[in-house]
């Protein structure tokens, strides 16, 4: 590309004199690039030095290549490289004469160059050519809420603004903003719906407006094309004349009319319109509004007209088989985009197609649409000079010297249809569908290779291929490609992946770089709510308070904000303590926003590691459900919760805790996570309500208790609680909690009822409770003790529901609401009326509030009543009484009765025409489940049982809700029945007449007609088939009706052959629904009456004599036991399903699983007619088939057991001669005691309960006897079992283990293991090497010991051992002696264990302890000179990682690493404890059995072994430790933690060292598996109950070991400013900074600040082993440490320890010479102090011993000599004394 401006930039240089005298062309090209620069998407159009670099290379690239192979070097390729998605194919010119090269160029005639310039240049589009002015042809890929996004041709986008559409979309956005002006810019823009207006793929023309974005920071902006659809612009320049059939016109719409659309075209002639009748609109648009845009075609101009005939079909339009395309044009400017033209063509090459449209006009059709691209064929055999051809004009080309179009002839844009893929299985796909965007394609296939451009894939769609581009190949840049060498050529395979589509390419765009393959995400669609993801911090938000969130950079160009209030699981003070630019992050997508290209995340590790469901839309979920949510907002009556998406729901604060909670902000805060199930739901309106209480807590009894609870009952408690003036009582029974307001304690005054409600006390019971109302959603029961109120439910004038409302009748409230206009009273069933001022007296109404008090009681009567709208209004004013009337005759009319106002017939004047029989017309006013409500006239009402709405079964559309059917208002015929007692839910006679009436109706067809024949239980007849509606619904029955006044009961198990149905008797036969059933027994004097819906046999009627087994059948559950579930099948039957006969599997067989009045299917196993007994069975294999595997088959009878079976049973008792095993209901089968295990039991009952499952062998069966004896060994069982030992297979000279079992005073008895109880005695006088062992003293019983087989007499079957350590010595020669099972039972002391562990866990024991011990003679080193000490004192800590099995979890549980370090050896300690006399092991049986239980030498391996142990042991932190472990290796983190707070409170208070084993291993524990707080809050709790310091240094080796080293330091740091004088603690910050951290500049500085806070006596002790860790550390300086020794031996020349520990470091160092000449130096200086006898001797001796390793002869001669004069100076010196 660069290489083509220089040739043209040569071309201007060179050309002619007058050529430059013509600026006009010639600046016109220069003026556009620059303005309009020729790199898309920010390249630059001038040349770098690199740039002219690349021609360089290139040039000679070009010239190799024609030199080898005599061809032109051709590099087609994109216009920029940085812009790898807009394809630029640029062809060269078409010369007169082929070129030969470019010094031919250069060198041709003048008069060639004129020729060349009449060549015609194939263009594409680019940024560059795509001017303003432009016209292009595009296809609507986006429809955004603020523009419009279309594709291009050559894989250019562009937008078109909401304001260039039309002028008529224009007015609608303007008028909607003079509307609302305060509303924001996103409302008003929603209130249009461009997705109505714009379909995607749509075929429109657009002018390009601008294509590049002005930058207001001077810096180059972003590339971005503008375009417009206005027809004013897509029509520029068209006259009524260049409109002709056949040529494609864009227009807008500007009124829908009845035949067709009028639009508007956009021409300076406003008159010519067009016109699209309705059958040329085209079946993909469904509805056309005013202001939409369409490219349509040109059908025809009605005769002088200025209306044209238009199509907006597109498959009508795209069909130039038809001569849908232009034939004639008058001037070029009717060849606009969109237009199809029949073009001539004149040249084929490779980079396209040149021809001409008409013979007028030059037209080109690029690489990409001309079709080159392919198929991998050439362009040269589909296409030949001079053919004709139909193409479709895509694009302008207004700044080209000479005027010409581009033209596509790709067969998706001429026929002006969609690209679709073929499928493997020959189904049409949309691209983005078979090949979603990010989509990576594991083979992609290279069918065609553009050298300078890049590739072109199949992708596995057929009909559509992937395009790379040269700089999309790899990561690393490549120059050129081969078709035919390299790793790139053709049918080469490859990894892909879709990074775009272009509709109008027909291409997908694709990249094969590494890094965009293994990229997570490529957009913001890929990110999935509620994914899990990694990135990094990018950047630190930081508002006016801080930081205010977190930009995550998730993938490259893809970040997420966390917002402050999800930065942790706490509100963080200092957030920017904790995160840093550039930290790695494990988040939560929380939600994500496409059209903003928003993502928030969370970094809450309560979200981030929740296992819960996600709740990312309201349709999935249903009421019970449980998640976690954000809480967003607190309000005074609840919480807005958010979770994911944009899921959000309400939290009442009674729902927040079981507790009271006055103020929610109180308890929770604004981001805290919350565990919410869900209440309720709806998704249509997009709104839940959640509840943070424990739905455990409100069981199904409770919940049934709630809703038999009716407002206006009565009810009894006990006082709970007391909070501020409102009273909790639990009512009896059922458990429920109610509230009780101070205000309804009383009528009176507001002090009467605080004085009441200060009298009462938590605990005292309170009666005649009245039910003011219910909230099932909420769980909340109201109630007053008011006596008006009280007293007026004992009458039955309570209001309770708004059928019970009668006009004029006197009511008992309390004020709900006082306002300056009318005051609010309520009833029961939160019922409110409104009783106004004006109907106040005239004396109240002029007080203040009218002088009521919300509480009040209040004594009201009813004035009006809106049954339409269920309200009333209620006068405190007396009755007015007409002249010459009775009060009781108001409303009344001559002749006595009431007049009717409005009736809904409009024939029936007063209350009496309503007679029994009457056929009339009513409104229905309500609908419920099982009646409608409905309104004869005004204030008279009537009520339609579901009962009396069907005739036929068949009628019933919705059996579950038969009166959904109806519709509210509508009005139906009916007939009267009767009256309806609404008080006590009766139906009456007609003569039954009250005040306000409610009429008993029917609405039955055939009860229209003909005379009433009412259904009664006396015409009930048995046996008969009826249609029955549910009434209620109860544990094990439903109540149904027949009729009105006829009710019945259908049992559980009666209601339904499908079990199933009848686990949830609620949900399945809600009220109302609508079954078919047969009566089976009537009881008329009791007025009873049942059913059954079942088709079989009733359970009424089931007896014994009908049983037998195999039968199937129904049952409800009565009694639950731990062994048993009593089944009952009908009156008269009922029988129990044992253990063995619940499941096919016994591991699940668990009778509390079932609950009681559950209707469970069961099979009859057994019956015993006689004895009126039936065995059940629940087995899945007799039940239901089932097919699955038997693992417990059912044993019929004895028969069936086979001696070598293995059954399971369940223990039935535990008697003194065994145990009784069930295998079956009437199978027990017996263990002996000696076959219930292999090893020795000696509290064998202790092992077995009642209930228990085992398995075992059967050993023997009686059939006569009926007796089955089964064994537990596992000898039996296990065929691989090695069975026990026999007294022959003992052999003299063997070495056996096994187990004291008893001790005597003349020796021992014990019993070998891995044995049938085989013993033998082991002598006094071979228990021990020394004489007069005391066995009483040595040995207990239950002690392990190792013993030597000394001699065996089988024929009396006595075998003699031998317990002397010397028979044992080859043993131990032999075997490994640390081992933790031998340690266990050696009987090693503790410091002996403790020794054995050493330090070969610790991270900072590498030559750390640089002592320097003597012999015996000479003790020269004090005590703790070496090593590196936390100042605490060592415990048998470190032997708890060794004691039990099952510590070895993955840490050290002790925390002792630096601990550890003191134990590490110096060079000096090995001659210092070689020099010392070895110290004998005494063997003792240290180990003691287990009184509580007999465990096997393997340890504890349940709960119940440990419980067991702890039992006998609670002091011992070793088992403690084990415990957890164990259930650590069992995942059970918490349960572990659960064990050390046991451990922390079972230790005794003595024990401290024991306790401060269990809190280092909780400290272990929760560094390893639980956050930062949590190990913080141990860590505080610990240095409250133990030394600060002991827990620091622990904590701090628990940080080293874990590798937390960062922690670690921070640690070291705050532990230094509490503990500074603590020598050993500064010395281990030196070490950890100098061999960890290599950081060895601030460990030195950590000296001379160590010097200023320690005591001096420390000083020398110190500075030594600063000086020490130089020689030892990796990272010191043994230089420096010599010059601090020379600094301490000058201040102390005569210590002599120093002088040791300096030999024994410069021992250590190096080799050679130099190192034994620096050592010979050290022992002369030490010679030349002054030594007595005992030093001088040592420093002699081991200079000796050193001169005979590395010296010679000449040496040790010296060292000799040195001695001898250093011996006769000492007597010189002795004797000059003496004669003194």
């Amino acid at each position: 590309m660069a290489l083509e401006k220089r040739k043209r930039a040569t071309e201007r240089d060179n050309g002619p004199p007058e050529k430059k005298s013509k600026p006009s062309k010639p600046k016109a090209e220069l003026i556009v690039p620059r303005e309009e620069p020729a790199f898309q998407r920010g390249g630059a159009s001038i040349l770098t030095p690199l740039e002219k670099k690349q021609i360089q290379v290139q040039a000679t690239r070009d010239a190799l290549f024609e030199q080898n192979t005599g061809q032109k070097a051709r590099n087609p390729e994109f216009e920029d490289d940085e812009n790898e998605d807009d394809v630029d194919i640029d062809g060269g010119r078409i010369p007169a004469k082929p070129k030969a090269n470019t010094k031919a160029k250069r060198k041709r005639p003048k008069g060639t160059e004129k020729e060349e310039s009449a060549g015609l240049r194939i263009e594409g589009l680019s940024y560059k050519r795509l001017v303003p002015g432009s016209m292009v042809l595009g296809q609507v890929s986006q429809i955004n809420r603020n523009d419009i996004a279309m594709a291009l041709p050559n894989n250019l986008t562009g937008f078109i603004p909401l304001t260039s559409i039309s002028d008529k979309f224009t007015e609608q956005i303007e008028s909607l903003v003079a509307q609302d002006d305060g509303s924001d810019d996103a409302q008003d823009r929603n209130e249009i719906d461009t997705h109505s207006y714009f379909s995607m793929g749509q075929y429109l023309r657009a002018y390009v407006v601008s294509s590049v974005e002005d930058s207001a920071t001077g810096v180059k902006g972003k590339r971005h094309i503008e375009l417009s659809i206005n027809p004013r612009l897509a029509n520029a320049g068209l006259t009524k004349a260049d409109i002709l059939a056949g040529s494609m016109l864009q227009a807008s719409v500007t009124s829908v009319e009845d035949h067709g659309l009028v639009m508007n075209l956009g021409l300076e002639d406003p008159a010519i319109r067009g016109f699209i009748p309705s059958k040329q609109i085209g079946k993909d648009i469904t509805e056309a509004r005013p202001g939409a845009v369409f490219l349509t075609l040109v059908t025809k101009q009605k005769s002088n007209s200025n209306i044209f005939n238009l199509c907006a079909d597109p498959q009508v339009a795209g069909d130039v088989k038809k001569h849908n395309f232009l034939t004639d044009a008058p001037s070029v400017d009717a060849f606009l985009p969109g237009t199809a033209i029949e073009i001539l063509i004149s040249e084929v090459t490779r980079p396209g197609v040149i021809g001409k449209a008409m013979g007028l006009l030059d037209v080109t059709a690029d690489l990409i649409h001309s079709g080159a691209a392919a198929g991998g064929k050439e362009i040269t055999s589909r296409y030949t000079a001079g053919s004709k051809i139909k193409g479709r004009v895509i694009c302008t080309f207004p700044t080209s010297e000479k005027k010409k179009i581009g033209i596509s002839l790709l067969d998706h844009i001429v026929t002006l249809r969609l690209k679709t893929a073929i499928s493997k299985t020959e189904v049409d796909l949309q691209p983005l569908k078979f090949l979603p965007l990010s989509k990576v394609v594991v083979e992609a296939k290279v069918v065609k290779v553009e050298p300078g451009l890049g590739l072109f894939l199949d992708v596995g769609a057929k009909g559509i291929y992937g395009f790379v581009h040269i700089s999309k190949i790899a990561d690393k840049k490549i120059d050129s490609l081969s078709e035919t060498i390299g790793m790139f050529k053709l049918g080469s395979v490859h990894k892909a992946r879709v990074i775009g589509y272009n509709a109008m390419d027909g291409l997908f765009i694709i990249s094969m770089e590494e890094k965009v393959i293994n990229q997570p995400f490529l957009r913001v669609e890929d990110v999935e709510i509620g994914q899990i993801v990694q990135g990094a911090i990018d950047k630190i938000i930081v508002g006016e308070k801080g930081v205010s969130g977190l930009l995550v950079k998730i993938s490259e160009g893809i970040s997420g904000l966390v917002p402050d209030t999800h930065f942790a699981d706490i509100r963080l003070q200092n957030p920017e303590k904790k995160f840093k630019e550039g930290m790695k992050v494990t988040a939560r997508v929380l939600s994500t926003n496409v059209e903003r290209r928003q993502i928030r995340l969370t970094l809450k590790k309560a979200l981030v590691n929740s296992e819960l469901e996600i709740w990312k839309s309201y349709d999935d979920l249903i009421p019970g459900r449980q998640a976690l949510g954000t809480i967003i907002n607190i309000l005074s009556s609840g919480a807005v919760v958010q979770f994911y998406g944009s899921v959000k729901a309400f939290l009442p604060v009674s729902e927040m805790s079981e507790s009271y909670i006055d103020d929610p902000k109180q308890h929770f805060r604004n981001g805290q996570v919350v565990t919410v199930h869900i209440v309720s739901v709806d998704p249509s309106q997009g709104r839940m309500m959640v509840s943070c209480k424990d739905p455990a807590a409100f069981t199904t009894a409770q919940q049934e208790a709630l809703r038999a609870l009716e407002p206006g009952s009565f009810v009894t408690g006990t006082v709970t609680e007391k909070i501020n003036d409102e009273i909790v009582l639990e009512l009896d029974d059922s458990h429920l909690k109610a509230l009780l307001h101070a205000e309804h304690l009383v009528d009176g005054s507001t002090q009467k009822g605080l004085s009441s409600f200060k009298r009462l006390r938590v605990g005292q019971a309170m009666k005649d409770l009245l039910v003011l109302s219910t909230q099932e959603a909420k769980r909340l029961i109201k109630l007053t003790g008011k006596p008006s109120l009280v007293k007026a439910a004992k009458k039955g004038t309570l209001l309770r529901s708004f059928e019970s409302i009668i006009e004029g009748s006197e009511v008992q409230g309390f004020v709900n609401n006082v306002t300056a206009t009318a005051v609010f009273v309520q009833f029961a069933s939160e019922m409110i009326g409104l009783l106004p001022r004006s109907q106040l007296p005239d004396e109240v109404a002029r007080l203040p509030g009218f002088g009521l008090r919300p509480g009040e009681s209040i004594t009201s009567r009813i004035l009006s009543v809106d049954y339409q709208q269920h309200r009333f209004s209620l006068t405190k004013k007396a009755p007015s009484v007409e002249t010459g009337k009775k009060p009781e005759d108001v409303g009344k009319n001559d002749s006595g009765s009431r007049a009717l106002s409005n009736p809904v017939d409009e024939i029936s004047k007063t209350l009496d025409d309503y007679t029994f029989g009457k056929l009339t017309k009513a409104r229905i006013n309500s609908i419920k489940n099982t009646q409608l409500n409905v309104q004869l006239a005004e204030g008279v009402q009537g009520r339609i049982d579901v009962s009396e709405i069907f005739d036929e079964w068949a009628n019933i559309h919705d059996k579950k809700h038969p009166t959904r059917s109806f519709r509210k208002h509508a009005i139906i015929p009916v007939r009267i029945l009767g009256m309806h007692d609404s008080r006590n839910h009766r139906f009456l006679p007609i003569t039954h007449r009250s005040k306000a009436p409610v009429f008993e109706l029917t609405a039955k067809p055939k009860s229209q007609q003909g005379e009433l024949d009412l259904l009664t239980l006396d015409k009930v007849q048995h046996d008969t088939e009826y249609t029955v509606y549910v009434n209620n619904v109860e544990n094990d029955h439903v109540w149904v009706n027949l009729s009105p006044n006829v009710r019945g009961r259908i049992k559980a198990m009666d209601i339904s052959e499908n079990i199933a149905l009848v686990q949830d008797l609620s949900k399945n036969f809600p009220v109302g629904c609508a079954i078919r059933a047969k009566t089976i027994h009537i009881d008329i004097e009791n007025n009873r009456l049942d059913l059954s819906a079942r088709k079989g046999s009733t359970s009424k009627t089931l007896t014994f004599d009908e049983l037998s087994p195999g039968m199937v059948l129904p049952g409800t559950i009565t009694k639950i036991t731990e062994r048993q579930v009593m089944v009952q099948l009908s009156d008269s039957v009922a029988g129990p399903v044992h253990l063995v006969d619940l499941a096919d599997d016994y591991s699940i067989a668990n009778p509390t699983a079932y609950q009681k009045y559950q209707t469970i299917r069961v099979c009859v196993k057994d019956v015993d007619r006689p004895n009126k007994r039936v065995t059940l069975s629940t087995r899945p294999s007799k039940v239901l088939s089932s097919s699955l595997p038997i693992i417990d088959p059912d044993i019929s009878s004895i028969s069936q057991l086979k001696v070598n079976d293995i059954y399971r049973g369940f223990i039935k008792n535990v008697a003194d001669n065994g145990v009784f095993v069930s295998l079956a209901s009437n199978i027990t089968a017996l263990i002996k005691i000696t076959d219930l295990s292999d090893s020795f039991l000696k509290d064998w009952k202790a092992g077995f309960e009642i209930d228990q499952l085992v398995r075992g062998k059967i050993i023997a069966v009686d059939t006569k006897l009926n007796q089955v004896q089964m064994s537990l060994r596992e000898s039996h069982i296990k065929n691989e079992y090695k069975a026990p030992l026999t007294i022959g297979d003992i052999k003299v000279g063997q070495t056996v283990t096994g187990k004291v079992r008893k001790v005597v005073e003349y020796g021992v008895f014990i019993v070998v293991d891995n044995t049938a109880n085989i013993s033998g005695l082991c002598h006094r006088s071979e228990m021990s090497d020394q004489p007069g062992a005391n066995p009483l003293k040595l040995y207990e019983e239950g002690d392990l010991v190792k013993a030597v087989v000394l001699k065996v007499d089988s024929t009396s079957r006595k075998i003699s051992f031998g317990l002397k350590a010397s028979y044992l010595a080859k043993d131990d020669q032999d075997e490994e002696m640390g081992s933790a099972d031998d340690q266990s039972f050696s009987g090693f002391d503790d410091n002996e264990s403790d020794e054995a562990s050493g330090t070969e866990n610790g991270l900072l024991d590498k030559n750390l302890d640089i002592s320097s011990h003597g012999d015996g003679d000479l003790n020269l080193i004090a005590e703790d000179q070496g090593g590196v000490h936390l100042g605490h004192k060592q415990n048998n800590g470190s032997s708890v990682q060794n004691a039990l099995p099952g510590l070895s979890v993955g840490f050290d549980w002790t925390g002792d690493t630096l601990a550890e370090a003191d134990k590490g050896t110096s060079p000096s300690d090995t001659e210092s404890e070689a020099s010392q006399p070895k110290k004998k092991r005494r063997r003792k049986a240290e180990i003691k059995i287990d009184r509580t239980g007999d465990l096997d030498a393997n340890g504890p391996q349940s709960i119940a072994d440990f419980e067991r142990l702890l039992l006998g042991q609670p002091n011992s932190s070793v088992l403690w430790l084990s415990y957890m472990a164990f259930q650590l290796e069992l995942s059970e983190v918490d349960k572990a933690r659960e064990i050390a707070e046991r451990a922390l409170k079972s230790i005794n208070m003595r024990e401290q060292e024991e306790k401060l084993n269990v809190w280092v291993a909780l400290l272990n524990l929760e560094n390893t598996y639980g956050n930062e707080g949590s190990l913080e809050d141990v860590f505080t709790r610990a240095c409250q109950y133990n030394e600060s310091q002991e827990m620091h240094e622990r904590l701090l080796s628990i940080y080293i070991q874990s590798g937390s080293n960062g922690k670690a330091d921070e640690l070291f740091q705050a532990t230094l400013k509490k503990h500074s004088q603590t020598p050993s603690l500064n010395l281990n910050y030196a070490t950890f900074l100098m061999t960890t951290l290599d950081d060895g500049a601030r460990a030195r500085a950590l000296l001379p600040r160590a010097l200023q806070s320690l005591p001096p006596h420390t000083h020398l002790d110190t500075t030594s082993k600063f000086a020490q860790l130089e020689f030892t550390s990796a990272n010191g300086d043994p230089e420096r440490g010599r010059t601090m020794f020379e600094g301490l031996m000058s201040t102390w020349p005569k210590r002599l320890d120093l002088w040791s520990i300096l030999l024994d470091l410069e021992l250590q160092q190096g080799e050679g010479s130099e190192k034994k000449e620096r050592i010979r130096s050290v022992f002369e200086r030490i010679v030349k102090c002054k030594l007595n006898v005992r030093k001088a001797k040592w420093v002699f001796k081991r200079w000796l011993q050193f001169e005979e390793q590395e010296g010679d002869g000449k040496s040790q001669e010296r060292v000799q000599a040195k001695a001898a004069e250093f011996v006769k100076k000492l007597e010189k010196e002795k004797a000059e004394k003496g004669s003194e």
